[in-house]
Parts: structure tokens; C-alpha cells; sequence
């Protein structure tokens, strides 16, 4: 392969997002390949330079590149002493005295800007903003006027093409005097570059007809992306690994509700959608989920979320699913024992001997005094010394062999009720050798316990308090009647007749009529026994609670607290970092400056960046400008594929894509055939 190097300056450069790009360009044609290398840059902003001296390997210029009359005009004062106007000169220095083959201007575009009203762009200041396009075009013309730029890009807003339609008459005019070939056009950088955005740029393109013969060929074409396949490759906003690029813009806390309810895809029209009474949302309660992920647990091959500076299990996920627990394992082992000769595992926050290998096999009984301390002597082995203090913890002990012997046969044992019951010990309790027995009395008796009589056996004696709970006084009655009962459980309307009252009903379930009474009785007086039980009662946050019941629920007692934990909302203008859980259950945000950055395609997703200073609206201001790498990388390419063509003798090619820069004569020619 024959390298050929390609040459490349820029105006207006900005951080050098299209120096970037320019410089990863790689056209080949034949056995020639195109070597893309900036030559420098010119900006009137020192911090952008600053960037633009990392972005794009060489050093940039700080450099104003308005007339003395255009700086009165914008700025609306004389400049300073020491200020000058830039000439001829001072370009090719800023170029390193090098000439390049392309030069790429990204002109200021706030005077032709949609956003700015067209009353402003009439204004001097912003006519004197736009003028910076011819007058970057008559500097570089001048500069190389010897020796004229092969291929020229300039890039703006759309707008140009209208507001600034008397600049581009003359620029047109400029151009074709030095021998150049001038196409107007727009396209969305975000199908050039393949990005996840969509933006569309005014490009004028112009090809000197002399030293380049062959057409210039439009980029090809390329799928927009979606927003979440460059977002969901970067670390979660606010997580440190981002940087402070990456950290959430704090809004207003009326611009987050705002956002919460816009809808996908949409802008603020969506809010037209909201019912507002009294400057308040009819429809929607906005609440706060207090802990979300409480008590969770993450899957042992899923990533964990963010670790925050309370990572406690109950205020996120911060536990896991560890599939490693091994309890033949000495380090996973309860009770574990360690040898005296070998390694210990990891000492942790835990140390008792349930809890891992805390346990040593330490050969060092010591003295012949503590020798024996809690020994386990084999039953066939001698006992050692008897000594006067004979207790387990000073030598006393022996592995008897017999427990299964008579004396202990009688743990948990449970005598028939029919048979004698063992010797009474002094043991009292069933693991202590205490006999329990298999009492048959549980049946029919006086004291039993919700009975229920047969409906042909005799009732047991009426007690002085015949209830279902203390004896058998309840019975089978065979005779429901529920066909001839078939208002059971019935309710009656208050506003309406009751029905026919019967006789024989022995309740609601069976006949006796009940009523939706709408006298519920709330409002009670003082001693009543409703008033007094608490019910609905809320209880202070600073107060004891009542005794906790087997039945305790909100409208039966104080079963309610006046907690003063709940988050109260931020005030309207109050600027904050909020998470609001929006209908479509996501989180409404906007982009973070590092995001901003990879969508510009000036980063990869996975990439760090932090650009000069520590300002997100200077970062951003400049990410804002830059022409998108990717999108400057595919129009070199092109660029460099007809340098290329040209150097190597080609004055024609044919291609798919449709002609970019053709030649004004050819274009004419071709018009009369048809």
C-alpha cells in the first residue's frame, strides 16, 4: 500500500469534535490509502483550544476572527489595546505554515439558530455573528490564494439558507471566482454518522474543478439509532464510575413534575392532556416509595446497582445470591476446626465458632494443672488420677458407652393409659426421663370445648354458662330448612319494606331479615365504649404504644402513627436531583453531560471523559457545537476517496451515491442534451 497523507485545518473549530473525526478517516482506492492529519485549528474560546489540543493531537489557536467593526457590533464596545485584527498571515502561522488539502469551517450559527426570534437575528449583534462566514471563506482564499484548498465543507444551521441567504449569494460568488465548484445541501449528521440522533445541518461543499477533476460523491447513508443502544452501555447516571460528566443536572422541582408527564416521544403539548385545578393536578397524587429494592438481593451473575453511602441490606439491594457455600469447606464451615500446622482462611466481621473455621487444634494443653481440663477419656482406656476437685472442667470425664441402657430408656417416653407408669424420679420433665401419657379423656365430658351433641345421642348437663367454648352445647341439627328459608343472610334496603318476619328463624343465616342501616353511629359521646376503644386512633411519633393485640388493625384501636418521616416536597424553584416514577413506570430525566458527549459520538459509551474547567454549562455549550465525529469521519472518507482519485490520475468514477459536488460546466452540458 502507497500512504498518502491528507491534510486537514479548521475554522471555528470549537473542541475539535470534526478534527476528530477527520483524523479517523481511512479512504483507499487501488494500492493508495489516505493518512488523515490536522495541521490546527482556530477558535476564540481558550478552553474549547484547550480541548481541541487533546481531541485532535496539535496544538489550536486562540485566535478572534471578527473585522474591528464586528467586534463593535457584538460585543457593543471598542476591543481592547492589545486586540488586532487576524489577517492572511495569521492563519497560515496557526496552520503551521503547511498547507492543507480540506478545510472544514464550523462557523458560530446562534444568529441563523430556530431558537432565536427572527427580530433578534435582524439585530447588529447577531448580523455581525453571521458574517463570520464570509469572513472566514475570503481568509482562508486569501491565505492559500497561491497555492488554492482541493475540497472545502462549511456547516451550519438549516435556518442559514434563509436568514443568511444574502452571506451564502456572496460566498457562492467568492468561491467560483477562486475556481471552485459549490454545492448547497442539507443532511442529518446522525444518518452520515450513524448515531442515536437526529441532526440536520446546513453543508455547503465546494471542490476546486482545476486541481480535483473528479465528481464529489455524497456520504452513504447510514440507520439512525436508538437512544437506549448507546445509553445502556454507559454506567447509571450519578454512578461514580462516570465522572463528574456523568452526574444528574439538578432542575427545578416544577421542571421534573413537568417532565414525569410528558409523554414519550412528545414534548410540552403533553401537559395540555393534565387537569389543573386551582394550579393543582386533579388526577394524579404524587407520593414518595420510600426504599426501593428493601431487603433485596442480587442475582450472583446480574451486575449490582449503584453502592450508596447507606449500603445497608434494608435500604437497597445490597445483598447476593452467593452460590459458592460449600459446607465441606473450611472456610464456609460451622464449627470448622483448623490444624495447628495449617493456613487459616479469611478473617471476617464474624468470629464465633458457629460462623466459620474460628476453631484451632492447639497441641498446647499446657501444664500438668490444666492437662485434663473437660478430657475425653475411652471407656476401655484408665481413668486418670482421681483427684479431690473430680469435675469435668479439671480433668473429670468418661465416654460411656451405655446409653442405651436401662436408666435412660425413659426420655420422651409416653406410658399407655392402661399400663403402670415407670418409677417416679426426681426428674419432672419428659426429656429428663418423666413419663407423659396417652390420655383417651379428650371426647365427650362437661369441660369439653365446642362439643357438638349428636343429633340422637343425650345432651351432657346444662352448666350455669351453656356457651360453645366451655362444654358440649352445641348439636348436628339435621334440619336446615334452607329451602323453606331462602332469604338466608339476607340485607334489606333502608329506603324499602322489610319482608314477611318468620317464626322459626334461629339468626340471620336462617330467615331473620338484616338492614343497611346508614345510622353507623360515628359521631358518639363522650364514655361510650366506640368512642373510648381508640378506633381510627392515630398515635404521636413521640408517644408509647398501646399493648399490641392479637386483633390489632387501624379502625379497631391506635393502630395509626403521626409519622413525621414522609418527604415533603421541594418547593416549586427549589433545585434538586428527584426520581419520580412517571405513568409509563420509568424515570423522565435528562441527559447527562457524558451522555450528551456519546451521542455526539465524541466518546465511545464505555469511555471516560472530563473536558477543560468544571462547568456543565460550558461542557455543554461545546459538546452542543461540535460537528459529530462519526458524522465529520464519513464526510473524509468521501473527501479522501476523490483526493485519492485524483492524485492517482482518475477523472471519473461512477458510484451509487448520488454526486455531491459536480462540475458547473459538465452540470450545464448535461441540462441542454436533455
Amino acid at each position: 500500500m502507497i500512504s498518502k497523507e491528507i491534510r486537514h485545518f479548521h475554522f471555528c473549530c470549537g473542541i475539535g469534535g470534526a478534527a476528530k473525526g477527520f483524523n479517523k478517516a481511512n479512504p483507499r482506492v487501488g494500492v493508495m490509502q489516505g493518512k488523515f492529519r490536522c495541521i490546527g485549528g482556530v477558535d476564540v474560546d481558550a478552553s474549547a483550544i484547550r480541548d481541541f489540543n487533546r481531541l485532535a493531537g496539535v496544538p489550536g489557536t486562540v485566535m478572534d476572527l471578527f473585522t474591528r467593526g464586528q467586534y463593535v457590533a457584538f460585543h457593543g464596545k471598542e476591543p481592547p489595546q492589545d486586540w488586532r485584527e487576524m489577517g492572511p498571515a495569521d492563519i497560515r502561522r496557526a496552520a503551521g505554515n503547511e498547507r492543507p488539502h480540506i478545510v472544514f469551517i464550523s462557523s458560530p450559527c446562534k444568529g441563523a439558530s430556530g431558537l432565536l426570534s427572527e427580530k433578534m437575528s435582524q439585530t447588529a449583534k447577531y448580523q455581525a455573528l453571521n458574517e463570520l462566514t464570509l469572513r472566514c471563506i475570503w481568509l482562508m482564499s486569501e491565505a492559500w490564494a497561491d497555492d488554492p484548498i482541493d475540497l472545502i465543507v462549511f456547516e451550519n444551521v438549516p435556518r442559514l439558507a434563509t436568514r443568511g441567504r444574502h452571506l451564502l449569494d456572496q460566498i457562492n460568488q467568492l468561491l467560483q471566482r477562486y475556481g471552485y465548484a459549490v454545492a448547497e445541501t442539507t443532511h442529518d449528521c446522525g444518518e452520515l454518522g450513524g448515531l442515536a440522533q437526529s441532526r440536520k445541518r446546513f453543508l455547503l461543499v465546494a471542490r476546486h474543478i482545476e486541481k480535483v477533476p473528479p465528481f464529489l460523491y455524497e456520504p452513504e447513508k447510514k440507520r439512525l439509532r436508538a437512544v437506549g443502544d448507546v445509553l445502556g452501555r454507559m454506567p447509571f447516571p450519578g454512578a461514580p464510575a462516570g465522572g463528574p460528566m456523568h452526574r444528574i443536572p439538578r432542575l427545578q422541582w416544577k421542571t421534573w413534575v413537568r417532565l414525569a408527564f410528558v409523554e414519550p416521544g412528545s414534548d410540552w403539548r403533553s401537559l395540555n392532556k393534565l387537569a389543573v385545578e386551582n394550579g393543582h393536578l386533579s388526577d394524579f397524587l404524587i407520593v414518595p416509595e420510600y426504599r426501593p429494592d428493601y431487603l433485596g438481593v442480587n442475582q450472583w451473575e446480574k451486575p449490582v446497582g449503584a453502592v450508596s453511602g447507606r449500603a445497608g441490606p434494608s435500604n437497597g439491594a445490597y445483598s447476593v445470591a452467593d452460590p459458592r457455600f460449600d459446607s465441606t469447606r473450611g472456610d464456609y464451615g460451622q464449627y470448622g476446626l483448623c490444624g495447628w500446622n495449617e493456613t487459616m482462611g479469611a478473617v471476617i466481621n464474624v468470629k464465633s465458632p458457629g460462623q466459620g473455621t474460628f476453631a484451632v487444634q492447639d497441641p498446647r494443653a499446657g501444664g500438668e494443672r490444666h492437662a485434663n481440663v473437660y478430657r475425653i477419656v475411652r471407656w476401655n482406656q484408665a481413668s486418670g488420677t482421681v483427684t479431690a476437685d473430680f469435675k469435668p472442667t479439671s480433668g473429670g470425664g468418661v465416654a460411656d458407652p451405655r446409653i442405651d441402657g436401662v436408666r435412660h430408656n425413659n426420655v420422651f417416653n409416653v406410658v399407655d393409659f392402661c399400663e403402670p407408669a415407670g418409677a417416679i424420679t426426681a426428674g419432672g420433665h419428659p426429656t429428663s426421663g418423666g413419663q407423659a401419657v396417652t390420655d383417651p379423656r379428650t371426647g365427650k365430658s362437661s369441660h369439653s370445648g365446642f362439643g357438638v351433641t349428636d343429633w340422637d345421642d343425650s345432651a351432657s348437663t346444662v352448666a350455669g354458662e351453656s356457651l360453645p367454648s366451655n362444654g358440649n352445647f352445641a348439636v348436628a341439627d339435621p334440619r336446615p330448612g334452607w329451602e323453606r328459608h331462602g332469604g338466608n343472610l339476607s340485607v334489606m334496603d333502608w329506603e324499602r319494606p322489610a319482608n314477611v318476619v318468620i317464626a322459626g328463624g334461629k339468626g340471620v343465616q336462617g330467615g331473620w331479615m338484616s338492614v343497611a342501616d346508614p345510622r353507623t353511629g360515628m359521631n358518639r359521646g363522650k364514655g361510650d365504649n366506640y368512642l373510648t376503644g381508640g378506633h381510627y386512633g392515630v398515635v404521636p411519633w413521640v408517644s408509647p404504644s398501646g399493648a399490641v393485640s392479637a386483633a390489632a388493625g387501624h379502625d379497631n384501636g391506635r393502630w395509626s402513627v403521626a409519622d413525621p418521616r414522609i418527604d415533603v416536597l421541594p418547593a416549586l424553584d427549589q433545585k434538586t436531583v428527584a426520581i419520580i416514577r412517571a405513568i409509563d413506570g420509568t424515570w423522565h430525566r435528562p441527559f447527562t453531560t457524558l451522555e450528551l458527549a456519546a451521542l455526539q459520538s465524541l466518546i465511545e459509551p464505555e469511555e471516560h471523559l472530563i473536558l477543560d474547567g468544571m462547568s456543565d454549562s460550558v461542557w455543554r455549550e461545546h459538546i452542543g457545537n461540535l460537528v459529530p465525529p462519526d458524522a465529520a469521519e464519513a464526510i473524509a472518507g468521501v473527501m479522501g476517496t476523490t483526493l485519492l482519485l485524483a492524485w492517482s490520475g482518475e477523472t471519473f468514477v461512477l458510484s451509487r451515491m448520488p454526486v455531491w459536488v459536480r462540475d458547473v460546466a459538465v452540470a450545464i452540458s448535461l441540462s441542454q442534451e436533455q
